[in-house]
């Protein structure tokens, strides 16, 4: 069997697999995971809220789950925001809260479910000119009327060539909770976690007109790798 060269033997290598194997948490998910400890401490006489506990803490382990991703290194590139199934391909208005022109943009609809990762990622790098928050319902996130419905949280990124990205977090049926840790002002890299949602939710992606589109629906996103479109001013951008 072939053996990275970069590991030794033994209990390092051991420790070392498990470090690239084992994806870390996210420090949202600390809270969750350390109340279903507590409850299964707490209940240490009873086998069955024990278990309970332990199995809350290992699902909320894996719900949180943040694995390092490698965005792709050519320029005028925008990369899935989210890990999920892309459900929706059509033109849109940008969300009303942002002031932005009433022009349709090309949006791309990923769905995420309660199986799937559910940190937020830059789809490209660059500054963030624009956040708004809108309260709304809890529909299906799979279903189309979400993204004007649902409550949602919308960020705008400006590239330094000046092209805009809009990445829009919007809560589902179980999801209750959008976070965003960015703000205007802030500098992110292409891939950079920004932000998560909590149980079940979808991401839409409103990409600049005359970008070359390179997904299509039914097809599965990986956050921060998967390249949903190229850029108008993409080098050697094909039409």
């Amino acid at each position: 069997m072939a053996r990275r060269p970069d590991i030794q033997s033994g209990p390092a290598r051991f420790a070392a697999l498990v470090r690239t194997s084992v994806p870390p948490m996210h420090p949202a998910g600390l809270p969750f995971v350390g109340a279903s400890l507590a409850v299964a401490a707490l209940g240490y006489r009873s086998r069955w809220l024990r278990r309970a506990g332990l199995a809350s803490a290992a699902a909320n382990a894996a719900f949180f789950r943040h694995p390092p991703r490698v965005p792709p290194t050519r320029g005028g590139l925008v990369v899935a925001p989210a890990d999920g199934l892309i459900c929706l391909i059509q033109e849109a208005v940008p969300p009303a809260e942002l002031g932005l022109p009433s022009t349709p943009l090309l949006r791309v609809s990923i769905f995420l479910s309660i199986l799937d990762t559910h940190v937020q990622r830059a789809p490209i790098g660059g500054e963030v000119v624009g956040v708004a928050h809108r309260p709304g319902k809890f529909h299906s996130a799979e279903l189309e009327a979400a993204s004007e419905l649902n409550e949602r949280n919308s960020v705008v990124i400006r590239s330094p060539e000046g092209a805009e990205v809009i990445a829009v977090q919007i809560a589902g049926l179980v999801a209750r909770r959008i976070v965003c840790n960015t703000k205007v002002g802030d500098k992110l890299s292409i891939g950079e976690t920004y932000g998560l949602i909590r149980y079940g939710s979808r991401l839409d992606t409103y990409l600049p007109a005359g970008s070359n589109l390179l997904v299509s629906v039914g097809q599965r996103a990986l956050g921060g790798e998967t390249v949903l479109a190229e850029l108008p001013s993409a080098p050697g951008a094909t039409s």
